[in-house]
């Protein structure tokens, strides 16, 4: 086993420690520590990736659901619309983006650079996200006025866009709309959150079926990894307190998109 292997495999604990730690943002790593540390290309690392949040997710989903913070009618508004997006989006749009997008000058925008760029500006704005606190400020929002059910089913869509494309589950995108909109408790938009990601990334997962070859027992060993890491992290955090790592974490993911960015540009 090669240096870049060992790095990997300890990406995936890191991953699920961080998760357990901080409740979300981990995930936003899997698609680098499979591109970068362990040379899969980034069509197969986005797969890999729905695979690996599904079920990390899954886990957050279930100790929700125990506590009674996910609301069912919320999530089928915004999940139905998302899933079908997120499949079509694995099984016939990414298939469908050309190798080569186009080239200027002694640049060429091929559809693996396209797809990091593009999860490189997610990374950003996940960050972003962390940094400035967001779940805070939109806790101070919640339960103000009617539900507009209405309003979930495009927000859905395109979430299950963005997921499909980049293989993370967005969940910095999803409590606020599930705050905002579906005006749930910032603890139930959370629960909610993890169970349409779990949903919407392992529906994603199954369009990929077909179209790639999958590694079975590489992709869950690494699964099992992180969700070995998240079990760690849950006990870490009654020593730390995950929230204080979060602005500290948003920074690394900031550094990391940015670096990303720079890297896929001068490749």
């Amino acid at each position: 086993m090669e240096l870049n292997d060992i790095l990997g495999y300890i990406g995936a604990l890191v991953i699920g420690v961080v998760l357990g730690l901080i409740g979300g943002g981990g995930s936003i790593l899997t698609v680098p520590v499979l591109v970068y540390l362990l040379a899969i290309n980034p069509v197969t690392a986005t797969a890999y990736s729905l695979f690996v949040v599904g079920f990390s997710s899954l886990v957050g989903a279930a100790k929700n659901f125990q506590k009674g913070r996910v609301e069912f009618k919320t999530a089928f508004y915004f999940s139905v619309p998302a899933f079908i997006s997120v499949f079509s989006t694995r099984k016939f749009l990414v298939p469908a983006i050309p190798e080569e997008i186009f080239s200027m000058s002694d640049f060429t925008l091929t559809r693996d650079i396209g797809i990091m760029l593009f999860f490189a500006v997610l990374m950003l704005a996940a960050a972003a996200s962390m940094i400035l606190d967001k779940v805070k400020t939109f806790k101070d929002r919640e339960n103000s006025g009617g539900v507009n059910y209405s309003a979930l089913i495009p927000l859905g869509l395109l979430t299950g866009v963005i997921t499909g494309l980049v293989g993370a589950g967005g969940g910095f995108i999803i409590i606020p709309i599930l705050v905002l909109l579906a005006k749930l408790p910032m603890k139930t938009a959370i629960g909610t959150s993890l169970f349409i990601i779990a949903i919407n990334s392992l529906i994603g997962f199954l369009g990929d079926l077909g179209n790639i070859r999958i590694d079975w027992i590489f992709l869950l060993i690494f699964t099992g990894i992180s969700m070995s890491g998240i079990i760690l992290g849950v006990y870490l955090n009654k020593i730390i307190d995950g929230g204080k790592l979060k602005k500290g974490f948003g920074w690394f993911v900031l550094l990391m998109g940015l670096y990303i960015i720079w890297k896929e540009i001068n490749s």
